[in-house]
């Protein structure tokens, strides 16, 4: 079995590369927004990704970028990655608590699917919306 040396180079920004002898392997940084959006969806407390609903609504019109490309920025550097996310909370929220969540759900997820290292994911608390909590149904 031949040894597997492997090779990282920065590509434009835009994906990572990771050369075996097998071949290249390209991770693109929307691969890393869609994990970082699915890890966020499952923290207590995170409403949504943040946005401008004027841009938003925009960008709907014309067809443009989805909410979670403009709420995550992802920066590559070779195999270290920064992540940005913006979200929204829930009202009467322990926001310390939540962004420790948030950091540490996205560190876990990019880094066992992708085994690049995440150095950094900065929370941006854009807004606190104020969900009405539904009753329990009852039986």
């Amino acid at each position: 079995m031949k040894s597997a040396k492997k090779t990282n180079k920065k590509n434009e920004g835009s994906s990572v590369e990771t050369g075996t002898e097998l071949g290249m392997i390209k991770i693109h940084e929307g691969v890393i927004v869609s994990i970082t959006s699915k890890a966020i969806a499952n923290v207590e407390g995170v409403t949504k990704l943040a946005g401008s609903s004027l841009v938003d609504n925009i960008a709907d019109i014309v067809g443009s970028k989805k909410l979670h490309d403009r709420a995550i920025t992802v920066k590559l550097d070779g195999a270290n990655v920064e992540i940005e996310v913006k979200i929204n909370i829930k009202f009467d929220s322990h926001i310390p608590t939540i962004a420790n969540n948030v950091q540490t759900v996205v560190i876990e997820a990019v880094e066992k699917a992708t085994g690049m290292n995440v150095k950094t994911v900065d929370v941006v608390i854009q807004e606190v919306d104020f969900v009405e909590e539904k009753p329990a149904e009852e039986d």
